[in-house]
C-alpha cells in the first residue's frame, strides 16, 4: 500500500494513492524538502525552496537542473529514470518540469510544478 502525500483520506475512505499519483508525490517530497530538514536523513531533499528567492541567472537555472536531477536520481532512482528537468523563471515565479520513465510500468510521465 502506498500512502498519499500529504496524508489524506479519499472520497472512498482510503488513505492509499495509485502508483502514478504516489510517484508524483514522492518527486514533490524530494524537490521541496530542504537538506537537514529531516532528522534521520539530513542529506534528503533537493533544496528547491532556497532557489525561489535567488537572483535570476542562466548559471543558476543550469545548476538548479543538475541539483534537481541528482537528488531525484539519488532518492528515487530505483523507481524512476529521470529523462529531463526543465527549470524556468516566468515573471519572478519558478517553474519546474520533470520528465521521467516509471521503471515498473515503463511509461513516460511528466510532472509540472508551477508558480513557486
Amino acid at each position: 500500500m502506498q500512502l498519499a502525500f500529504p496524508y489524506r483520506i479519499s472520497h472512498t475512505g482510503r488513505t492509499s494513492a495509485d502508483h502514478g499519483v504516489h510517484l508524483r508525490d514522492l518527486i514533490e517530497q524530494v524537490l521541496f524538502t530542504t537538506p537537514a530538514e529531516r532528522v534521520n536523513r539530513p542529506d534528503f531533499g533537493a533544496g528547491l525552496l532556497e532557489l525561489v528567492f535567488a537572483a535570476e541567472s542562466d548559471e543558476l537555472l543550469a545548476a538548479s537542473r543538475f541539483m534537481i536531477q541528482g537528488a531525484l536520481q539519488q532518492w528515487l532512482g530505483d523507481l524512476i529514470e529521470v529523462e529531463a528537468v526543465l527549470v524556468a523563471r516566468e515573471d519572478s515565479k519558478l517553474s519546474i518540469t520533470v520528465q521521467y520513465l516509471e521503471r515498473r510500468s515503463q511509461q513516460r510521465q511528466v510532472a509540472h510544478f508551477r508558480d513557486l
